[in-house]
């Protein structure tokens, strides 16, 4: 199943473990708030609205980083852009474990989210141009499995730090421990360099006198096309996600009435699966393209959200769903990284890359703020309902998207054209 891992050369391997990691402290981050939920309500008195308003704003931010960040790779260099992010979510994650109220929370969590879209903008650039065309599904899927790694450290912090300290010392270490993974990241970039295929074609821009392209021309005529449904494509896939991870959590303890140790059980579950889908999607995308990947992980989602939600089950048959859930909700990121890769030309692809997953990432944002502001006391659905209409009407959006988008597999980086004039 791995055959194509051995076959890595150095430098293909070296870009696969920094973005695997990356991939990896991502996911941590984003799924220690989804535990934190339950706690910083209690701890400081907080609505359901007002926590989901707290996701949403980081994940706001997120987008607006990883937008940057996609102009500055193509500027400055993707492994450049990605250290600098590294170092940049590590200092105000700590912050974040300082944080004495609501209102610097929310600060830290939003600046922090800057670094953390910046790093996916030119991780998921950097392992694309640099994996051959052959290997290219699989290894920027295998790379989006980390954040199944990262949501079960995630989840193995939690049930740990919950379980011997005392809750306001255990929130705060969650934040101090999870930026440590981060440190090493930084380390295996080092000897990490931009992929040939980008230089190569900076190199020729450089000699035409057109070093450096106008952002914008993500909306020139001949691509605009290409930037529209990719962002909506970005948007199907991870709204729905957004508002399922975090609020998942909170559903099993205050829905399906589970202790904080029991949910972190059946987090684990929930990554198992997604861990499988990751690495399952990553291999359809291969064997049966971008498009037809997408399709079947749609439809799997909008059978698998409303059976999770509804159907009354015992401890034992929820642990199957959970899997089962995170298989899908996770497995249709997987051929996401290599199909933008794929749809954009060099001098443009991280700044394209990077507008549309975080046009995606950014107003998929609001759902889970739209979960939590329907769900509150006084609002007008329970939380399961709110989390089945955000999460099944998110992938009516990447059925749209692909509807209009062509198939690119096994496409050759460099043979995609420039911008017309």
């Amino acid at each position: 199943m791995f055959n194509w891992f051995r076959s890595l050369n150095p430098s293909e391997a070296r870009a696969f473990y920094a973005c695997f990691g990356g991939w990896a402290v991502d996911a941590l981050d984003t799924q220690i708030f989804s535990f934190l939920i339950p706690v910083l309500i209690a701890t400081w008195h907080m609505s359901q609205g007002e926590a989901g308003l707290l996701g949403t704003a980081a994940l706001i931010s997120s987008a607006i980083g990883g937008w940057g960040a996609g102009m500055l790779c193509d500027r400055l260099g993707r492994v450049f852009i990605m250290k600098l992010a590294v170092a940049w979510f590590v200092f105000f994650t700590i912050l974040c474990g300082f944080a004495n109220s609501y209102e610097q929370l929310f600060v830290a969590r939003v600046l922090s989210g800057i670094g953390f879209g910046g790093e996916w903008a030119a991780g998921a650039v950097l392992i694309g141009e640099t994996i051959r065309p052959e290997f290219r599904g699989k290894a920027v899927g295998t790379v989006q499995s980390a954040y199944s790694v990262g949501y079960a450290v995630a989840a193995v912090m939690s049930a740990v730090l919950f379980s011997n300290l005392p809750d306001h010392l255990a929130w705060r270490s969650m934040f101090w421990l999870g930026v440590v993974p981060a440190l090493f990241v930084f380390l295996l970039l080092r000897n990490v360099k931009d992929s040939e295929v980008y230089l190569s074609a900076r190199r020729q821009r450089a000699a035409k006198g057109t070093a450096h392209v106008n952002p914008l021309m993500i909306f020139h005529r001949s691509i605009v096309k290409t930037t529209i449904f990719t962002s909506i494509l970005a948007l199907g896939v991870q709204a729905g996600g957004f508002a399922l991870t975090l609020w998942l959590p909170t559903f099993l303890k205050t829905v399906r009435g589970f202790t904080v140790a029991e949910v972190g059980y059946h987090m684990v579950s929930f990554t198992v699966g997604s861990f499988f889908g990751f690495l399952i999607g990553a291999y359809l995308s291969d064997a049966l393209g971008r498009r037809l990947n997408f399709l079947l992980f749609a439809i799997g989602n909008g059978i698998m959200i409303p059976a999770f939600l509804y159907l009354p089950s015992g401890q034992a048959v929820l642990f199957l769903l959970d899997a089962l859930l995170g298989f899908f909700c996770f497995g249709i990121y997987s051929a996401l990284g290599p199909y933008f890769t794929e749809l954009f030309p060099s001098a443009i692809r991280a700044t394209g890359q990077g507008f549309s997953y975080n046009f995606g990432r950014g107003v998929g944002a609001f759902f889970p703020a739209v979960v939590g502001l329907l769900s509150s006391a006084g609002g007008l659905l329970s939380l399961r309902d709110a989390l089945a209409i955000a999460g099944c009407g998110a992938y009516f959006f990447v059925l749209l998207a692909i509807a209009f988008l062509p198939e690119t597999r096994g496409r050759d980086l460099s043979e995609i054209p420039d911008l017309a004039p």
